[in-house]
């Protein structure tokens, strides 16, 4: 969801000077364990993101490599956990940030709920949390042209 959300709103952020950030800007997802490994997309999870007018994506899941942390400006994790799995992998700490952290009416929710045991209306929500954060990720990379992110 998050990569989709943000790939989304990057193809439609302008710049100062006319072009579009997403321009600049890779996004790539992968899990931190090996749970569904080259599986599509849940599709719940693509029900959501149709539901709420994101364009489809031919993702397949994939599991991070401590080798590969390194090529990335920025990381986004979801939760608390995958944070703290990023960091035991290699993960640059001042390059790691948790995605709720970017939205401000968060508060002190750090985490991004998973809704893997929930109904479509658990899926609708943390569709709506990950947008609100990727939001606020999106300003932020505006300023931040020519990182990559890793979420």
């Amino acid at each position: 969801m998050a990569e989709i959300v943000t790939r989304t709103l990057a193809e439609t952020t302008a710049l100062p000077d006319g072009t579009l950030l997403g321009r600049y800007v890779d996004f790539s997802s992968a899990g931190t364990g090996p749970w569904h490994e080259g599986e599509p997309m849940d599709p719940r999870t693509a029900t959501a993101l149709d539901r709420a007018h994101y364009p489809s994506h031919p993702h397949v899941a994939h599991q991070i490599a401590s080798t590969q942390l390194g090529r990335y400006g920025l990381i986004v994790a979801l939760d608390r956990r995958h944070r703290q799995t990023l960091l035991s992998l290699g993960a640059d700490p001042g390059r790691l940030f948790l995605l709720r952290s970017f939205d401000p009416a968060a508060g002190a929710a750090a985490d991004v709920p998973d809704p893997y045991y929930g109904n479509d209306a658990e899926f609708d929500d943390c569709l709506s949390m990950i947008a609100a954060a990727c939001k606020g990720l999106v300003d932020e990379l505006a300023g931040l042209v020519g990182y990559t992110a890793r979420l």
